[in-house]
Formats: structure tokens, C-alpha cells, sequence
């Protein structure tokens, strides 16, 4: 039997050839942003990654990821033991929840249609609010975007609607909105019996969409929103959660929102309930409902808080089920 040592392959690969046509190690190493890539410059690298579906190109656009330390009732009906032990089964360290957010651009050849906001403007030194420098590198400015749709109005999804003094971050957009989501948060019966944890969130809605009348449009379920993009039904989350359907031709991409938050704990654990979920049974509904749909009919899906470039493939894996991630493509 061969000994494989690290010394051994390391000998090895130092006595390959180079493969014709390939630059040298010095031509390399004098490349421009060699030398930061040597030393690290403490920033991560544009956060981009296109694919297709059908006709419609799709750009994923990360807004960044926080972290913070894992509190008791994260998730409400699994022990700190049983969550620790999923991070650890997915290679994440435990006591420790970390976020990413995953907003989406779709160009569908007349219109650019971005799916949710990000955290919207944050301090220099902050891990999220990453959109608008990753958009500028994608090379869309603000102004270019048709459409903005919204999936719900968590903090983190509608933020990024307003830029850092205030004006709308996407002057010439359309913004569409979930209507039973709007007439959730927008009843101010509502927000006169909410508990005093979510008197904030209601605050941040009416100051998000403040004077934004002329610019909303609410919609319904089961309907083309935008050039092949179709409205789901995916309450629990919030009241008027909603998910989408891109289609083009054959191809299709579920685009699941926040129906589960980290995937290495609710994807495994479909019953699970993260704090975040307004209404914790019928979240659960939602998820299985959904998976059992994607699993049989083997879709595409892309995930808000799924790790970069958040979009894979779903399957039954015992009681609950599996993420495969999508196959890294050099070409669209």
C-alpha cells in the first residue's frame, strides 16, 4: 500500500513539470495584488457569483455575514447540546451563529429586478451592508435598478432600501411588497398589541416606507410579479413571507427567502424553530411543504441566509434533508 505523506506530495508536486502555456511562479508572484494576496489585506473579495436560468441571468450578491455568540433559545425547541452538535456536524465551531444575507439580481433581458436589500448602510468597519459595493462591482449602479421585490420586512431584507442619508437607494425602482405583509405591519392595530419586542420592528417598517406610497406596489400570491418570476405563499416566517419562482424555457429556481435561516441547522432539522420564525408551527409547515416539493421535483433553489453563493439542490436525507450545493460554473 502507498504511504501518502504531506512531505511526500509536497516533494512530488515540486517536480512536476509546468504545463505548457502556463506563467511562471515569478510572473505570478509580480502579478498586480500579488503581494496583498500574500499578505492578506483584512478584507474579503468581491462577493459575487452569476448563473442562469434559462434566459434570465441571475447574479448573487452577498450583503455580508455577522456573527455573534449562540444564546440559549436560538432555536426554541432544541437544546444548546443538540444545536452544538449540528454546527459541529457541518464543520462550523460551536457556541457560535454565524448569518450571511444573500441578496439576488436577476437581469431578464428587458428589466434588472434585485430580490431584497441587505442590511442597508453600516459603519466602515462593519461585516454587512455589503450591497451597494458589491453592485458597483458588478458593475449596476443604483440608478439602473428597475425593480425592487421584497420578500418580507424583516430589518434585514428592507433596509437597504434607504441610502445612508435617507433618500430611497433605488431612485428609479419600482418597489413590490407582499400585500399581506403590508397590511400586516402597516395595521396599527397591530402594532398597538404587539409585544414589546417587536415595537421596533414596527418602527422600522413605518420609517423604512415612509413617504414611499407612489413607489409601492403591493402583490399577491400566485402571481408573475415581474418578467418570469412568480409569487409563493411561504408564511410563518412573518405573516406575508413569500417566495418566488424564476422561470425561463425548461429551467426553474426556487428563491425560498428566510423559510429556513442557517442552513446546517434547519435544512437537517426541518422541525427545528429559530427564534426569528413569528409563527413557529406554521414556519414548519412551510419547510417541509416546500422541500418535499423541491426534493421530488429535484429544483434549484437559492437560500437568503444559505452560505455564498446560496444557491443548491435539496434532498430527503432521513427525517429531514440534505443541501447539495450547486456545481461551480466558469461560463453562464
Amino acid at each position: 500500500m502507498t504511504d501518502i505523506t504531506r512531505r511526500g506530495l509536497l516533494a512530488g508536486a515540486a517536480s512536476l513539470p509546468l504545463l505548457a502555456g502556463a506563467p511562471a511562479l515569478s510572473a505570478l508572484v509580480g502579478a498586480p495584488g500579488a503581494a496583498q494576496a500574500q499578505t492578506g489585506s483584512g478584507t474579503q473579495v468581491p462577493g459575487l457569483y452569476r448563473y442562469k436560468i434559462g434566459d434570465i441571468e441571475i447574479t448573487a450578491i452577498n450583503d455580508g455575514a455577522r456573527s455573534f455568540p449562540l444564546a440559549d433559545g436560538f432555536v426554541k425547541n432544541a437544546s444548546r447540546d443538540e444545536v452544538n452538535g449540528a454546527l459541529q456536524a457541518a464543520f462550523l465551531p460551536k457556541d457560535q451563529m454565524t448569518i450571511q444575507f444573500n441578496p439576488m439580481l436577476l437581469n431578464t433581458g428587458g428589466k434588472r429586478v434585485l430580490i431584497d436589500t441587505g442590511n442597508g448602510p453600516q459603519a466602515a468597519n462593519a461585516t454587512v451592508g455589503k450591497l451597494m459595493a458589491n453592485l458597483a462591482w458588478a458593475g449596476v449602479k443604483p440608478a439602473d435598478i428597475d425593480t425592487v421585490v421584497i420578500s418580507h420586512f424583516h430589518g434585514d431584507h428592507i433596509n437597504g432600501l434607504r441610502a445612508e442619508d435617507g433618500s430611497l437607494a433605488f431612485p428609479n425602482a419600482e418597489i413590490l411588497v407582499p400585500a399581506p405583509e403590508w397590511a400586516f405591519w402597516m395595521d396599527e392595530g397591530q402594532m398597538s398589541r404587539a409585544p414589546e419586542a417587536m415595537k421596533g420592528a414596527f418602527a422600522n417598517v413605518r420609517k423604512v416606507f415612509k413617504h414611499t406610497d407612489s413607489r409601492v406596489k403591493p402583490y399577491e400570491w400566485d402571481k408573475e410579479i415581474a418578467p418570469g418570476i412568480t409569487s409563493v405563499n411561504a408564511a410563518g416566517h412573518t405573516p406575508g413571507h413569500t417566495a418566488y419562482v424564476v422561470a425561463s424555457g425548461d429551467a426553474k429556481l426556487f428563491v425560498q427567502s428566510d423559510i429556513t435561516n442557517t442552513p446546517a441547522l434547519f435544512v437537517p432539522n426541518p422541525e427545528w424553530q429559530v427564534t426569528f420564525d413569528m409563527d413557529a408551527a406554521k414556519a414548519v409547515e412551510t419547510r417541509r411543504k416546500v422541500y418535499d416539493m423541491l426534493a421530488a421535483e429535484r429544483m434549484q433553489l437559492t437560500g437568503y441566509h444559505f452560505f455564498f453563493p446560496a444557491t443548491g439542490f435539496v434532498e430527503k436525507a432521513g427525517n429531514g434533508y440534505r443541501l447539495v450545493p450547486a456545481p461551480w460554473n466558469p461560463v453562464l
